[in-house]
């Protein structure tokens, strides 16, 4: 019998928080980008609470994580939860867990009364947009994400 378990993170969770984004990060093939160290996460998933983090645990074993916060609708006036990042180990797919994380996810959002649950996905990463589409959610076609950083943020900064 398969159990799954999803469990807030804790601050000693902070090396595995890491391993698994780096397990995104080569997923993603973007493992170069990875520059967050196990102290940047202690300090500011911990001390600052900038973001939360919750594990799933297959059988006992964490296997994946989603780490998420909170965003704002002016239209709305409320607020809404973002998740920056979801990721199961390659072993662990397709038995539930990132869907647990997702429905735990929908609960936090309906909890604290967000108007929305969002989060962004690689197009070429078909397997996820088919099992996001599998569960309801809707693609923002219309939208597309603007990014500022490294060099241009420092040169828009100055501007």
């Amino acid at each position: 019998m398969t159990e799954i378990k999803i469990r807030s993170a804790v601050e000693a969770d902070c090396d595995l928080i890491l391993s698994l984004i780096q397990g995104l990060a080569d997923y993603e093939k973007m493992s170069d980008d990875v520059v967050a160290t196990v102290d940047d996460l202690k300090a500011t998933l911990f001390k600052q609470q900038q973001a939360e983090v919750f594990i799933g645990e297959l059988n006992g074993e964490p296997v994946g994580f989603a780490l998420f916060f909170h965003s704002y609708s002016t239209f709305l006036g409320k607020r809404g939860l973002y998740l920056e990042d979801l990721f199961i180990i390659p072993e662990a797919r397709g038995k539930g867990v990132g869907k647990a994380l997702l429905v735990h996810l929908a609960k936090i959002a309906l909890d604290r009364d967000c108007a929305r649950f969002e989060w962004s996905v690689l197009d070429w990463n078909q397997p996820a947009i088919d099992f996001y589409r599998s569960i309801g959610a809707v693609g923002m076609e219309e939208w597309t994400v603007q990014r500022v950083d490294g060099d241009a943020l420092q040169k828009l900064a100055k501007l």
